[in-house]
């Protein structure tokens, strides 16, 4: 008869799963979030991200401010993405308004929303790659975001927040040969993608950590309400600019292209975001082709001193470089919101997290978040 004996690790241990804090402090993540994951050595069993350490309030914010103020709110919560975060109020406040905007503001609308989708794009294709330790390609980055907001900071003052739109059309006209600099802005930056396809994309080692790594599923992002580049990657074939038209984008259907792939892990979502980028320089320059042959005209529409929204609601949404940025206005005909929600694509998006971190490694962790693109004031606004 042999006798077996049992020896206890204090209280139990062997059997208790570890919680593990990454975060709040910023260098974890693209901002302040904290990522509550229950471990079991090396693998995740369940994630949760905690929000809310960046909240400003700007919803509650848009109530006190007046129709020309809450621009600079939106302005802010995806420093990314600036110009375009301005132009969805913009377009809400006009759709109450019952507003035409003249024909050179939907242009040049257009122009600069697809030149902040390039600078959004970029940084994420040079961040990410440096989560996963290859620093060369932000370096490259940096190089092609300044010159495009080189021309940006030329036509409205700012180098992140632009401050360009109006309630109407957009603060002033654009500055004299400003689009042929924006021309060879645009061709520069082209003539230099090939490093993020050949650099990155050519890498074995981030091919290694990337492919089949963070599958996320199409059920999956119709039910987190996952929607840009991240939804397009698991084949989910939706892009508000073909799907709904805005601003120019009806008459930019043949350039436009939206960009999918069926795979849905994080190599498929980082070549999303690749083509796309590739996509808005075409873009840009359709709407150079175009704005050189409109005749002189306004930029803007001349409004009252006091402006005042009539009663009613109404929902505007875009593509913006994320994913769908949809903002529900209610007026009680005042000169401020009575209510403005603000549904970002980033706050969507990270719920996404509970779904795909489960199972994996910790080590894949870090690829999978940083695929998922993300900016942390747009998740808190």
């Amino acid at each position: 008869m042999t006798q077996t004996t049992t020896v206890g690790i204090g209280g139990g241990a062997e059997s208790t799963d570890m919680v593990l804090n990454i975060g709040p402090q910023h260098p974890s993540t693209h901002g302040v979030l904290r990522l509550k994951l229950v471990l079991d050595g090396e693998r995740i069993q369940h994630a949760e991200p905690v929000i809310g350490y960046m909240h400003r309030g700007a919803e509650k914010l848009f109530e006190a401010r007046d129709y020309r103020q809450i621009v600079m709110l939106a302005n802010r919560h995806d420093w990314l993405s600036a110009f375009s975060n301005e132009l969805g109020v913009v377009m809400a406040v006009e759709r109450m308004l019952g507003m035409e905007v003249p024909e050179r503001a939907v242009w040049t609308r257009t122009l600069l929303a697809e030149l902040n989708r390039v600078l959004n794009h970029l940084m994420f294709l040079g961040s990410y790659p440096l989560e996963l330790g290859g620093i060369t390609a932000v370096f490259h980055a940096f190089r092609e975001r300044e010159e495009l907001q080189a021309v940006m900071e030329e036509v409205s003052g700012g180098r992140m927040h632009y401050m360009f739109n109006r309630v109407g059309g957009l603060k002033e006209d654009v500055p004299a040969g400003w689009p042929g600099r924006v021309r060879d802005a645009v061709a520069s930056v082209r003539s230099r993608m090939n490093v993020y396809d050949d650099l990155v994309l050519g890498n074995e080692i981030f091919r290694g950590r990337t492919r089949n790594v963070g599958v996320l599923s199409a059920d999956a992002v119709h039910a987190y309400g996952v929607s840009g580049p991240i939804a397009r990657a698991s084949g989910v074939d939706f892009d508000l600019r073909r799907d709904e038209p805005y601003l120019a984008y009806g008459e930019l259907q043949d350039t436009l292209k939206v960009v999918t792939r069926q795979e849905g892990d994080c190599l498929a979502r980082f070549e999303c975001l690749l083509e796309q980028t590739h996509n808005a320089l075409d873009l840009a320059d359709a709407c150079l082709d175009r704005m050189a042959g409109l005749p002189p005209g306004p930029i803007n529409q001349r409004l009252p001193k006091v402006l005042k929204a009539p009663e009613g609601h109404t929902y505007a949404w875009t593509e913006n470089p994320l994913g769908i940025n949809g903002y529900y206005l209610v007026s009680k005909g005042e000169k401020t919101p009575y209510r403005l929600k603000l549904r970002s694509a980033s706050f969507n998006n990270i719920q996404a997290l509970t779904e795909l971190l489960p199972g994996t490694l910790v080590a894949d962790m870090v690829a999978i978040l940083g695929s998922l693109f993300f900016v942390v004031g747009d998740v808190d606004k």
